[in-house]
């Protein structure tokens, strides 16, 4: 059986493109998400592994839509080939049934991590630079004097964590950094 996986990012991207290529290949069965692909624990690509059996094939539009990292790329080839499964990749002309096929998989994988990586560090030089002259990255602080009063309606123990959060706009996690700090002290 020919199965299809369709994903997108967000949910306001739209998966059509994919689909109708997919259904152009042959894919008889299209699983489709619009969730993350650096998230590993994807439900509908879960559940399309779960109902493989030797002899299926996997057809993704393009390699960037079953995986975002070069590893897991391979994990996954591994594992369709350990099956005796194919896989196609439409876009980058990919088709594991064969032996340049495999090779190119890797090759592409090992580029797309290759280019994910340049971006990278191009981000780090850029913050880095950004530092040396002065600007401060990251999200801002919090107030000292929503913290002090979120501190003290903790202490005097009649407020609820969800009514100190609402009344000072900190969030459970800073709220309890700040509580932490303060008892290390």
């Amino acid at each position: 059986m020919i199965f299809g996986y369709a994903r997108v990012s967000t949910e306001e991207q739209n998966l059509d493109m994919q689909i109708d290529s997919l259904h152009q290949y042959g894919a008889e069965k299209i699983y489709q998400e619009k969730m993350t692909g650096t998230r590993k624990d994807r439900q509908q690509l879960e559940e399309l592994l779960k109902v493989l059996r030797k002899g299926d094939k996997v057809v993704v539009y393009k390699l960037d839509r079953i995986s975002r990292s070069t590893k897991h790329l391979i994990e996954l080839s591994e594992l369709f080939n350990e099956m005796d499964v194919d896989f196609v990749s439409i876009h980058d002309n990919i088709d594991t049934s064969t032996a340049m096929g495999k090779f190119f998989f890797r090759t592409m994988a090992s580029i797309a991590e290759l280019e994910r990586d340049i971006i990278s560090e191009r981000t780090k030089s850029g913050l880095k630079a950004a530092r040396a002259r002065g600007k401060k990255g990251g999200r801002p602080s919090k107030k000292t004097d929503k913290v002090q009063m979120a501190l003290k309606m903790y202490g005097s123990k009649e407020y609820s964590i969800k009514e100190i959060t609402e009344a000072t706009g900190l969030g459970k996690t800073t709220l309890y950094r700040y509580l932490n700090q303060r008892d290390c002290k």
